[in-house]
């Protein structure tokens, strides 16, 4: 991009050598900035389309919320389409019983159903359970009781707002303290919503773990 000085002369003022020459570069390079950002934006929403908007975005955080790489409490699972979705750190009650809450927050621009049976398959939308993502089978020295199993599955069941949150408790039993549980989120979608999953560590308080 090449500009040209330009001498400019006031009456009966000095002479402003190139200072129109300097602000028609200015004004370019914003219009060439705008532009090239303008592109960007269409060339990202483009790639989405035709990932589908329901794919989980990579954060570059070491965790991509595969069953390779599940998230680690406290991290959240954000769609392309701006669905984000948080689990918490377990909280040890007296009982030996945990708690910790799953949060969606709808930043899609639409209202967003949580629940129900996604298109293609009958998994439940969310899933709790003893063990790591990548374990095929139940045949663990341990096991864990999901308490409240029922009322999550119907906080869940209602439509969520667009620019709404919900939080929805789970609690939890192990038969043994630092058991890994594995946390499964899959929300219900009329084309495609990629399932993200998160490792958590049942550890007592002072001894907490995660599973990267």
């Amino acid at each position: 991009m090449a500009c040209m000085d330009v001498d400019v002369v006031s009456d009966g003022g000095p002479t402003a050598k190139g200072s129109t020459g300097f602000a028609g570069c200015a004004v370019a390079l914003v219009l060439f900035v705008v532009l090239m950002a303008g592109v960007a934006w269409v060339l990202d929403e483009l790639v989405k389309g035709l990932d589908g908007y329901g794919q989980l975005e990579q954060t570059g955080t070491g965790a991509s919320g595969s069953v390779v790489e599940p998230y680690g409490p406290g991290a959240s699972a954000r769609y392309e389409d701006g669905l984000k979705i948080t689990v918490s750190r377990p909280h040890e009650e007296s009982d030996g019983t945990y708690r910790f809450t799953v949060t969606y927050d709808n930043d899609t621009g639409e209202e967003l159903l949580l629940g129900g049976e996604p298109t293609g398959g009958a998994d439940p939308a969310l899933e709790v359970r003893e063990g790591e993502p990548l374990d095929d089978d139940y045949s663990h020295d341990y096991f864990l009781t999901w308490l409240n199993e029922q009322e999550c599955a119907a906080a869940l069941t209602a439509p969520l707002g667009e620019g709404e949150t919900r939080s929805v408790p789970v609690h939890v039993e192990p038969s043994r303290k630092g058991i890994p549980v594995t946390v499964e989120v899959e929300p219900a979608d009329d084309d495609f919503r990629e399932t993200a999953y998160f490792l958590l560590s049942l550890e007592r308080p002072g001894r907490y773990r995660t599973f990267a």
